[in-house]
């Protein structure tokens, strides 16, 4: 059988036969794919049950999507390797069937920006769509992508975070939460912000501006009804 003609649309407007194999591994890399200006290289170490089903589930579609930006339901998923082909993207996958104490649906990305930008993250699929990121440059963190979501990455120092807040709020803009994460004191740290409403890139631009802050990558929230 052709797996391409089981890739249909079933669920909450996905793409795929398995919301936790195709949509919640796109949604990982959607994410990761936000994390540099724009990919150039990108590489995927599978653990559990996504290393190995993900070619009959087309888990490897899914995520090589999200790199690209697509949503759940782009019909352009199934052919989401010669489009990255197309845009130049280098795309390698990895089986790791050795760790076992990993959650089964579970990826490592290490992804490359054309201007040689390099981040790594893992993220694990949940269920019904759902994804959480766990790690980011080898820290410790938690980000859905349900919400609109900002993440401030800096340099752990007082005053951050207010100068963040205060940006915030004289951009009107209403905070869902905020969740702070850090290697240690006074290294790197990543403030996980999620919104309400769209962000515009005057208030990135602000939020840049301030010393301690390295970079701000702005994540939209991705709709799965």
């Amino acid at each position: 059988m052709n797996e391409i003609s089981t890739f249909d649309i079933l669920g909450p407007n996905m793409i795929g036969p398995s919301s936790s194999h195709t949509a919640g591994a796109l949604r990982i890399a959607f994410i990761a794919g936000k994390m540099v200006t724009k990919v150039s290289a990108v590489r995927f170490v599978l653990y559990g049950s996504f290393a190995r089903t993900y070619h009959g589930h087309g888990t490897d579609r899914a995520l090589v999507g999200g790199i690209l930006g697509y949503h759940p339901d782009d019909e352009r998923i199934r052919d989401s390797f010669e489009y990255a082909k197309q845009a130049g993207v280098s795309v390698v996958f990895e089986e790791n069937l050795t760790d076992k104490e990993i959650y089964p649906n579970t990826v490592d990305i290490y992804v490359t920006g054309e201007d040689g930008q390099a981040v790594s993250l893992r993220g694990k699929s949940i269920g019904g769509g759902n994804a959480v990121i766990t790690r980011l440059n080898g820290v410790e963190v938690e980000l859905t992508g349900n919400y609109c979501t900002m993440v401030v990455e800096h340099v752990d120092k007082k005053g951050t975070l207010a100068f963040v807040t205060t940006v915030l709020s004289a951009y009107d803009l209403n905070i869902g939460s905020l969740r702070l994460y850090r290697e240690s004191k006074g290294k790197i740290a990543y403030a996980i912000i999620e919104v309400d409403t769209n962000i515009n890139e005057q208030l990135l631009s602000a939020l840049r501006g301030f010393e301690a802050v390295r970079n701000v990558i702005l994540v939209p929230a991705i709709d799965l009804n």
